[in-house]
């Protein structure tokens, strides 16, 4: 992992929370007492942080800081790009497994009302 992918990670999950608890740019970096110019430069991915900012950012938002720098997924991107090629494949094999759950849970329920 580069510095370029953690900015990436770190801008991403800022923006997500800030985001989820409705708050501005303005607000939360009023929260975070920094400037708005420089919170737009860290959301965007040009700016980094020190490790005050960080956990002040943490704290405004009601994670823990690791939770910043923590990627989305778990799954490199090869697993990902794998699943996304076979993806409408996947769906139609999980959709005909399920209709084959359907029919046999249908038939024993018929089978247990005709009795």
């Amino acid at each position: 992992m580069t510095e370029r992918d953690l900015r990436a990670i770190l801008s991403q999950n800022i923006k997500k929370y800030r985001v989820s608890r409705k708050l501005t740019q303005a607000e939360f970096a009023e929260r975070v007492e920094i400037s708005i110019p420089f919170l737009s430069d860290i959301e965007n991915g040009k700016k980094w942080i020190s490790p005050t900012t960080l956990v002040k950012m943490a704290e405004a938002l009601s994670v823990e800081a690791y939770e910043l720098i923590k990627p989305a997924t778990v799954l490199p991107d090869n697993v990902i790009n794998i699943l996304e090629k076979y993806n409408d494949d996947i769906y139609q094999l999980f959709g005909e497994t399920l209709n084959n759950v359907h029919k046999k849970y249908s038939q024993q329920i018929k089978s247990k009302i005709k009795k």
